[in-house]
């Protein structure tokens, strides 16, 4: 039975784990602030159902109270985070990040936002095709141009 438990503790665990890590990815790798917001929920989320399982391995509540915390504080991080998209929506017409940078402390460079460089162009030729294999079946012309079903 012990065995078991740890199973399940440890699958619970890999799945929080997954969770933490596509949030932290994406909170990272996104300049939208929607998707940003939605990245922290995620990683809540994974914090949440790695104290849940904890508290199921040792029988024990604490875990559960602690994500009925989680939630609240998502709650209200949600109502807050949607009060200042729509401010900072009607401000600028656009919710990247980059436009807010100005903001930031006197002392910090301002932020410069480099175009990816063009990428050359293919060598114009012939597509790479494979070399026919077997031969080809003796199949009537009706039969490949026309339907007789649907």
């Amino acid at each position: 039975m012990m065995a078991y438990e740890l199973h399940l503790l440890t699958n619970y665990l890999i799945v929080g784990a997954l969770l933490f890590g596509i949030g932290l990815i994406g909170f990272l790798s996104r300049r939208n602030m929607i998707v940003m917001f939605l990245s922290a929920e995620m990683m809540l989320q994974g914090v949440s159902i790695s104290l849940v399982a904890w508290g199921r391995y040792f029988n024990d509540l604490d875990g559960q109270i602690l994500v009925i915390f989680i939630i609240t504080v998502a709650a209200c991080e949600a109502a807050l985070a949607l009060a200042l998209i729509l401010m900072l929506f009607q401000r600028r017409g656009n919710l990247d990040i980059a436009l807010w940078h100005d903001l930031r402390e006197s002392n910090q460079p301002p932020y410069v936002d480099r175009e990816l460089p063009e990428t050359p162009p293919y060598a114009s030729g012939p597509w790479p095709s494979l070399t026919p294999a077997g031969r080809r079946p003796d199949l009537p012309r009706e039969e490949t141009d026309y339907r007789s079903h649907v």
